[in-house]
């Protein structure tokens, strides 16, 4: 198996998507956020690749996938994510996404439940309408010109440098600055710059978020759902936990920790992960309980459900 430290490619409808893949056993897939890449999952792969087949795939438009003017929304995203498991000859995967990457997670929940056993939601967009306003700039007119401007070669360095100065610091608000700098530097590319900003456009506005997925939040009753989360978030305040699903089956909220979990905690974080796959048996996929549940949306009660019939798996252990 190659390292986690190399980056693999594949070409799916014409386009290069580059990937990690390490370890063997079920599979996991990682869904980094907005203006990341898959190395934001660097520090936990080993430790989950002990336990399962890990994949984390750098999204269309970020890191070392290509950059084309293609379609960047969380449906678009979600059959990527699709296509690229079918070329892997993977046809099921508990989906763990970050940030940007937990909405394309309950995205490709939602499409493909028939490949999807499990998902973990880590600092996650799509449960609320708050974002950070930096977040929020990136869709005003002009955005692009300005961030042209903020990123040009002869100050970026000092503002990179500044900012992983700042989050070595023990204060909370520049915890995470060193992901935030690395972001910054990726901006300065302007097939980068362009994708992430359709990116954006997709989901918020300067308002905030004006895509999510609470309205369909009550399909969680056929699938194991955990959601993990920094109390320090200065993106995504923490309490959009509050706003998951009564049905999720687990939340947890970490301390000394913000945007980014996984990285302020990785061992924790690997933890909560590995008991959250062992004590969650599988979601299967079963029409019959997909439609009933649909059909009555979050006025749905599971006793209202006809049995399944002898020899077909439930959707719910």
């Amino acid at each position: 198996m190659e390292s986690v430290e190399d980056v693999q490619y594949l070409v799916v409808h014409g386009y290069r998507r580059a990937f990690r893949i390490s370890g063997s056993g079920p599979a996991l897939l990682l869904l980094h956020g907005l203006a990341c890449d898959s190395s934001t999952w660097l520090d936990v792969i080993p430790t989950l690749s002990e336990h399962f087949t890990v994949i984390a795939p750098d999204l269309l438009g970020h890191g070392e996938s290509d950059k084309p003017d293609a379609d960047y929304s969380l449906g678009g995203y979600a059959n990527g994510m699709r296509d690229l498991l079918t070329v892997l000859g993977i046809d099921k995967v508990t989906v763990v996404g970050h940030s940007f990457g937990g909405g394309v997670a309950m995205q490709f929940a939602y499409q493909f439940p028939d490949r999807t056993e499990r998902v973990v939601l880590v600092s996650t967009g799509g449960l609320g309408k708050d974002v950070t306003p930096l977040i929020r700039f990136l869709t005003v007119p002009g955005s692009s010109a300005a961030l042209a401007a903020a990123t040009f070669r002869p100050w970026r360095p000092l503002v990179a440098g500044g900012m992983r100065a700042l989050s070595r610091t023990p204060l909370s608000a520049t915890r995470d600055l060193d992901e935030v700098a690395r972001i910054y530097e990726s901006l300065a590319d302007p097939a980068t710059r362009r994708a992430v900003q359709r990116v954006t456009s997709h989901v918020l506005n300067w308002k905030g978020q004006f895509v999510t997925m609470t309205d369909r939040s009550y399909l969680a009753r056929l699938m194991p759902v955990l959601v993990v989360w920094g109390r320090d978030d200065m993106v995504i305040p923490s309490k959009h936990a509050d706003f998951a699903p009564t049905q999720v089956s687990d939340v947890h909220v970490l301390n000394d920790a913000g945007h980014f979990p996984h990285k302020d905690h990785p061992e924790e974080f690997c933890r909560l992960v590995t008991e959250f796959i062992a004590s969650n048996e599988p979601a299967h996929y079963h029409r019959g309980r997909w439609r009933a549940l649909l059909r009555r949306g979050d006025q749905f009660a599971l006793e209202s459900v006809p049995p399944i019939a002898e020899g077909v798996t439930p959707a719910i252990s």
